[in-house]
């Protein structure tokens, strides 16, 4: 079993800066996937950005222009670097792993940190 537990959600105003972690534990494979998902009110869950054990990542859209997923693999922790915030950025946001490849998504949850961006 594994388990994944986010930090670092708040609220922010416009242009802010918010900096997730994600720690896993528990037997998640070293070659894992660990990505970062946000949930919005009335939408689906949408990929933010993943990354694998190499360091290759892939991210939705233009969200590379302001985010920055990044990984420590000897701690088994993921980050989620966002600058220039919009209130189209609030959601909750999820922590994943556990998947094979950037294409898929991994079986583990995180139970979401709120991301608040207010003007």
């Amino acid at each position: 079993q594994v388990q994944l537990v986010e930090s670092g959600g708040g609220s922010v105003q416009v242009g802010g800066s918010l900096r997730l972690s994600c720690a896993a534990s528990g037997d998640l494979r070293s070659n894992a996937v660990m990505g970062w998902y946000r949930q919005a009110p009335g939408k689906e869950r949408e990929l933010v950005a993943a990354i694998t054990s190499g360091g290759t990542t892939n991210y939705r859209g233009s969200m590379k222009d302001r985010f920055t997923i990044s990984r420590n693999n000897p701690k088994n922790e993921v980050y989620l670097q966002m600058t220039n915030l919009q209130p189209e950025d609030s959601a909750i946001y999820y922590c994943n792993a556990g998947a094979r490849s950037l294409a898929g998504r991994g079986n583990y949850w995180g139970q979401g940190t709120q991301v608040t961006v207010s003007s």
